[in-house]
């Protein structure tokens, strides 16, 4: 079936966000006189949230009440400096622009909030391009829920099974393929040491964004 819409995950997937959630998370830790981290370790737990991400650094170190603190303050430190250092993933700007002048749909699911997903595709120049942007609390369920994804298909006009989506978590893959997409799995994304990437039912693993041409092009 011809490929009409190529739907990606946010964070490692079309974007490289990392270097600015260390930051956020670093000014955290700073004030609390903990160690700080590498952008390679924020890297290793960026898809799965800002408690993960805090637990990174702070531990079990906070109560409930303080962690809620960090919390927010590692929001409000990274909303004024969402896009300081978060790019573009290496080789995504020749993919969108290929597709683009295919005329080909492309848009955002992430589970990522919008007050963070709408300022991010601003500042970066994406979020006119981008035919549709799903936030995590678009709708009442996100990813690996397939409803985010069913919600971009219906903002693009196209059929799910139209559709491939690429992502670098396990729930991309869930979420996509329970909307009856193609799913690509990107082995260069935020991978954790310890994630089983060929295992998760993908009906392909990238390496590279240039690869999602070919599976395009082998329609």
């Amino acid at each position: 079936m011809k490929t009409n819409a190529i739907l990606f995950d946010l964070d490692g997937t079309l974007i490289d966000t990392a270097p600015d959630l260390a930051y956020a998370l670093n000014e955290v830790l700073n004030s609390y006189s903990l160690p700080l981290q590498s952008i390679e370790k924020v890297r290793e737990v960026a898809s799965f949230g800002s408690t993960v991400l805090l637990k990174l650094g702070l531990g079990e170190s906070l109560n409930e009440v303080q962690f809620e603190e960090a919390r927010q303050r590692l929001f409000d430190i990274y909303s004024a400096n969402i896009a300081n250092q978060s790019c573009l993933m290496s080789g995504m700007e020749t993919l969108l622009e290929d597709l683009e002048r295919q005329h080909i749909l492309w848009g955002v699911v992430t589970n990522k909030p919008k007050r963070f997903t709408d300022p991010l595709m601003v500042e970066l120049g994406l979020a006119d391009r981008s035919a549709t942007t799903v936030s995590g609390d678009t709708t009442d369920q996100a990813k690996p829920h397939p409803k985010p994804m069913l919600y971009a298909c219906r903002e693009m006009s196209v059929t799910p099974q139209t559709c491939i989506y690429i992502g670098d978590a396990e729930r991309d893959i869930v979420a996509g393929r329970a909307a009856e997409m193609t799913t690509l799995a990107a082995r260069f994304g935020y991978l954790a040491p310890d994630d089983k990437i060929d295992e998760w039912g993908a009906e392909g693993v990238i390496d590279h964004p240039i690869e999602i041409m070919e599976w395009i092009n082998s329609d």
